[in-house]
Order: C-alpha cells, then structure tokens, then sequence
C-alpha cells in the first residue's frame, strides 16, 4: 500500500509560477513511477507529467516547456515546478503512484492522492 500527499495548490495570476508536491510513504519509493494529472470540473482526468523509476520523464503537450516534474527518492517526493501559468491550467491536480514504469492514463495507476486545488486567475 501506497498513501500519497499533494500540496502546494493555491490561487496564482496568470503567468505565475507554483511547485506541487506530493509525498509519498508505505512501500519503496523508487520501485514507483509517478504521475501527475489533473481534472477540471465536468471534465476528464487528464495526464499531465509522469517520471518512471529511473527518472526519465514524460509530459502532455500541454505541459512541455513549462511544467518539470521530479522526484527526490531520499525524500520519498514527486514534484511539479509549473511555470508560465494560464488560466486553461486552472484544476484540481492529482498525484499517482505505479509499479516502475509510467503510464500517460489515469486507469494504469494503483494509487492515488486526495488533490491539491490549484486555480489561475487572468
């Protein structure tokens, strides 16, 4: 079993920046990839960054050249450095948790946060 913590969310201006984390304990850490995702209200989870057990990462479209995602093993983290904000990022984001290699769908993870809210005003 794995528990996992965002936080970090908040209310941010347009072309603000904010760094999610998301802890993580139970098993071994760096057996899991990881991966954010985010859902809007009346809208899909979407996929935005996942970095697998060895570090290499992947992001949505929409993510590249502005979001960073990482992890810090020791510290049993993820993280997501988000730049450039817009209001389109504007939901709730989601940490999740699965065996060594990432996934791009939210129905391959076994494990999931509660969210950290994270909103962009224009």
């Amino acid at each position: 079993q794995v528990q996992l913590v965002e936080s970090g969310g908040g209310l941010v201006q347009a072309g603000g920046s904010l760094r999610l984390s998301c802890a993580a304990s139970g098993r071994t850490f760096s057996n899991y990839a990881m991966g954010w995702f985010r859902q809007a209200p009346g809208k899909e989870r979407d996929f935005v960054a996942a970095i697998n057990w060895r570090g290499r990462t992947y992001y949505a479209d929409s993510a590249k050249g502005r979001f960073t995602i990482s992890r810090d093993n020791a510290g049993n983290t993820v993280y997501l450095q988000m730049n450039s904000l817009v209001p389109e990022d504007t939901a709730r984001y989601y940490c999740a948790a699965r065996v060594n290699w990432s996934s791009s769908r939210p129905s391959e993870y076994d494990y999931w946060g509660q969210g950290t809210q994270v909103t962009v005003s224009s």
